[in-house]
């Protein structure tokens, strides 16, 4: 597992949307002070999400989907993009399978409208 750092802009881009499109209620200030670890997936872009640093030390199991897209990247191939929860109905990861099992060259987010 790499280290754990602060969500960047195409990580939170990417959460925030499969939010908006999930039924789950959070607090407003949900996408604030986020981290993320990278997961070792071949550079495809998981990762596991922490809501603050406190969490880190913290086991956390696996829940259910909530919400997911997909889009075709520059390469032509297809990439899933989906959001997990913990049993405790937290944000517990992004998952990212391109199907060839390579790196992702472009994210392509929906549009919010």
């Amino acid at each position: 597992m790499q280290p754990i750092r602060k969500i960047n802009n195409t990580e939170k881009a990417i959460l925030e949307y499969l939010v908006k499109q999930s039924s789950l209620q959070l607090p407003n200030e949900w996408n604030q002070n986020l981290f993320v670890q990278p997961m070792d997936d071949g550079g495809m872009g998981s990762f596991l999400i922490y809501q603050n640093e406190s969490e880190v030390v913290t086991q956390r199991n696996f829940g259910k989907q909530v919400s997911e897209f997909e889009f075709v990247d520059d390469d032509g191939v297809l990439v899933l993009v989906t959001l997990y929860v913990d049993e405790e109905s937290k944000l517990l990861e992004v998952d990212v399978w391109k199907t060839d099992y390579n790196p992702v060259i472009n994210f392509r987010i929906p549009s919010l409208s």
